[in-house]
């Protein structure tokens, strides 16, 4: 359903501003038991923030509908899945790890020579 969902991403046009040139990665998605309910992690390559990312959420929640019937051409299931957008700030969080962990009181406390 993932790879189904990029591919449909990258080769439709949008008409929402929100939308319209920008591109859209999808982490995840989970499906829930029954299969009729997907939460579809995404991200957009070159934006940051959370404000920007929750707006293109919205705006691919708004465009859920267009998206599954796409969706159930292209992948063979009993049922097309109702599609739910969720912001995907796993990649901002980690990059903000990754600074603290570059600070120097905190790499110093990392390093494994000083614990000899």
């Amino acid at each position: 359903m993932r790879h189904a969902l990029v591919e449909i991403l990258a080769r439709e046009e949008f008409r929402d501003p929100a939308l319209r040139g920008v591109a859209i990665t999808i982490g995840e998605v989970r499906s829930s038991p029954d299969l009729r309910h997907a939460n579809v992690f995404c991200s957009a390559l070159g934006k940051s923030g959370k404000a920007e990312m929750e707006e293109i959420a919205k705006a691919l929640n708004r465009a859920a509908g267009f998206l599954r019937g796409r969706l159930g051409r292209e992948i063979e299931m009993k049922f097309t899945p109702q599609l739910h957008f969720i912001a995907d700030l796993s990649y901002d969080e980690a990059a903000d790890m990754n600074a603290v962990f570059r600070r120097a009181e905190v790499a110093r406390d990392l390093d494994p020579e000083d614990d000899q």
